[in-house]
């Protein structure tokens, strides 16, 4: 009986069972820059639509000098393409639409690209600010025209990787090699307002209709060693908690 043996010997090459073949070193990789959004109190259509989104992503090459378009890898929200009714805010309220929670994933990639020191091309905010990030540093989108877009000015590619880990989504922009860019992300809140509780009715409370956002306006600021860059001053109105009652 011959035993099986594999062995890795100097300088990357595999011995074994009387032939060799010469290991492929791997390619260095650096995070330059990551996020990570929580998926908690999404319902099940939110966390279906901001995942598959997420899968489309994965492993998305930015070339050297190329534009991101968040629309354009993603395309659009059918049901044909995986997607599935969820709750979007939509004129004060939340209402069941196609892709309801992409934006999530929007938002996340827009915080790596902030962190990675990328120039932002295009961003849009919501009309309401969303619970999974803090006012400001979100990122609405909504096929063909509402996108995020960011430029790779790095000199190198890179890789989009974006995952699901329990109830947190992870969104890595990595580079083939190491690129110094100490950033950090600052913001002035400038105004804010807390919502009223209203009722429907005279009876007793039946349900919640809508839970309320607070309103406010604020200022984002990307610091530089050098520099202060202002990314954003958004305004997001007061959503006031609605309680049904008959």
């Amino acid at each position: 009986m011959i035993s099986r043996w594999l062995a890795v010997a100097a300088f990357g090459t595999l011995v074994g069972l009387g032939y060799a073949v010469l290991a492929r070193p791997a390619k260095p990789e650096v995070v330059l820059g990551a996020y990570v959004t929580s998926l908690n109190g999404r319902d099940g259509g939110q966390r279906r639509n901001a995942e598959t989104c997420l899968k489309k992503l994965n492993g998305t090459v930015i070339e050297a000098g190329e534009t991101f378009s968040f629309n354009q890898i993603v395309g659009t929200w059918s049901r044909d393409a995986g997607y599935a009714k969820a709750p979007v805010s939509y004129g004060g309220q939340l209402i069941p639409f196609w892709g309801g929670g992409v934006c999530q994933t929007s938002s996340t990639v827009y915080n790596a690209a902030l962190l990675a020191g990328l120039p932002i091309v295009q961003r849009h905010k919501h009309h309401f600010a969303p619970g999974y990030v803090a006012a400001g540093r979100d990122a609405a989108v909504a096929y063909p025209n509402i996108d995020l877009q960011f430029l790779n000015d790095t000199g190198a590619p890179i890789e989009v990787r974006g995952r699901v880990q329990g109830d947190t989504l992870l969104v890595e922009l990595i580079e083939p090699r190491p690129l110094h860019r100490p950033v950090r992300i600052a913001q002035r809140m400038m105004q804010e307002r807390r919502p009223m509780t209203l009722r429907t009715g005279s009876g007793p409370t039946v349900k919640q209709r809508n839970p309320g956002k607070v309103g406010s306006q604020v200022a984002t600021y990307r610091l530089w060693p050098d520099r202060e860059e202002l990314l954003s001053v958004d305004s997001y109105p007061v959503m006031h908690r609605i309680l049904e009652s008959r």
